[in-house]
């Protein structure tokens, strides 16, 4: 597999801003085409802007245009898998791995970005990534992406060690902050945090530092 071809798989709209952003620009910048597997159009999410403007019938076309706009900040393009908010985790996981095996063959995927399955806090976020794994693993071994996994729960680091990749991307915030805006419906206090505090704000300063880690199948 000469030509690289990055692939991020998530399963809302904004978790490709938030978790994966400053690296997507990074691989973009050096010309690597970079795909969004969506698993979902994040039609449960609680934020509905600030003041409100979407309801829960109306927030998965409002989440959706974001998610178009945050790819357009990105330069990358977006498929959505069509699977429902909230529900991954009833999916068999077998399907679910069979039609990620079939994307991820289709794109001759290089690279894999996900989430850390155990270490990922949503219950979409862990089983969409154990579905990569999954998916992964039946491919033939020298054909396999590499999978990188973006671990969020707290204590991840004293389970997992050290991330294997921990990436400066500070010379992409601006990128990055502009897709994280597009989430108009989910971002409100990130933005106040982001413009009000930027230098002191941890959590800001976290978000400037992307961290994966490697994994290894046996």
């Amino acid at each position: 597999m000469s030509k690289k071809h990055v692939l991020v798989i998530f399963p809302h709209p904004d978790d490709e801003s938030f978790g994966a952003s400053g690296t997507i620009s990074k691989f973009r910048g050096e010309g690597v085409p970079v795909t969004y597997l969506c698993g979902t159009l994040g039609e449960m999410g609680r934020n509905m802007g600030n003041p409100v403007f979407a309801n829960r019938e109306t927030l998965h076309t409002f989440r959706k245009e974001e998610l178009t706009e945050a790819a357009k900040q990105l330069d990358i393009d977006v498929e959505h898998l069509g699977y429902r908010d909230k529900t991954l985790e009833f999916e068999p996981i077998e399907e679910v791995a069979d039609h990620l095996k079939e994307r991820i063959l289709s794109h001759g995927a290089t690279t894999i970005i996900t989430h850390y399955p155990g270490y990922a806090v949503h219950p979409d976020h862990d089983a969409l990534a154990a579905a990569v794994v999954k998916a992964v693993q039946s491919i033939k071994p020298g054909d396999r992406p590499e999978v990188w996994m973006h671990a969020i729960s707290n204590d991840h680091e004293k389970d997992l060690g050290e991330p294997d990749f921990i990436f400066d991307i500070e010379p992409y915030w601006e990128q990055k902050e502009a897709a994280i805006r597009a989430h108009l419906s989910q971002v409100d206090g990130m933005m106040n945090l982001i413009e009000n505090h930027e230098q002191q704000s941890e959590q800001v300063q976290r978000l400037k530092r992307e961290r994966f880690y490697r994994w290894t199948f046996s």
